[in-house]
């Protein structure tokens, strides 16, 4: 497996996360966005997972038998999903207090998730995964060139990721960091606008990594259907990739 050995943690932003635990899982809090994102974020990871794999979309545990990896998993929100369509599910955070305030949730929904907390590269060494997923967490990297190495070294043959980040554009700026950061919908100091991927950057790693990119989708907002799937990639988008 390639290692980058420390190489992606941004201690800063490991910190600034950190600090958010014990809000994560209150849907009013300072995570409420992401609540807000997770549904839309799921429908799309199910629809992913059924068209990789072929499973019926009414199946309630599309992942039984399958081992996942979420990394970036801060306290649980996606993790927990994987865990009930069937997954093997293992967590890797930056910051140790994500990490505690995971466990203490799985456990009170009586979910066994394997959550680790660390540089994923060196917590899942030689292992690899039928699913990996990392929901808005390379445009907090401090490489994300290493980051996708690493991502599809842990990816196991014939497997599957999924990938959500912010689009660099006036859009993404305005909505997250003006408004959302401005009015404490998002915590401040979450986003730097010029570590955003560009579509066309992100696949770009991802085919030097040998992947292969497949449904790029936009996640917008609008006051009529708030976060939903479309083809505008402007604020927020999300793709799928396979080894090429």
């Amino acid at each position: 497996m390639a290692m980058t050995s420390k190489a992606t943690i941004d201690p800063r932003e490991a910190e600034h996360f950190g600090r958010l635990a014990a809000d994560w899982w209150n849907p009013k809090g300072e995570s409420a966005m992401l609540h807000r994102l997770n549904p839309v974020r799921l429908r799309y990871i199910r629809e992913a997972i059924d068209a990789h794999w072929g499973s019926d979309p009414r199946d309630f545990a599309p992942l039984k038998g399958r081992t996942a990896l979420d990394v970036g998993c801060g306290a649980g929100l996606l993790c927990e999903p994987l865990a009930r369509m069937g997954a093997a599910v293992t967590g890797v955070d930056a910051a140790p207090e994500n990490i505690g305030a995971a466990r203490a949730h799985a456990e009170a929904a009586g979910l066994t998730i394997d959550y680790r907390a660390g540089e994923f590269e060196t917590e899942v060494a030689d292992r690899q995964f039928d699913l990996v997923t990392s929901m808005e967490v390379i445009e907090h990297v401090a490489d994300p060139a290493a980051f996708v190495r690493g991502l599809v070294a842990a990816l196991a043959p014939g497997g599957l990721m999924i990938l959500s980040t912010p689009n660099r554009t006036p859009l993404s700026r305005l909505a997250m960091i003006t408004v959302g950061e401005g009015l404490g919908m998002i915590p401040r100091g979450t986003h730097d606008h010029a570590k955003f991927l560009t579509p066309e950057e992100l696949t770009g790693l991802l085919a030097d990594a040998g992947m292969a990119v497949s449904d790029p989708r936009g996640l917008s907002f609008s006051p009529g259907a708030g976060f939903h799937l479309s083809e505008d990639m402007a604020l927020n988008y999300l793709l799928t990739a396979r080894r090429g």
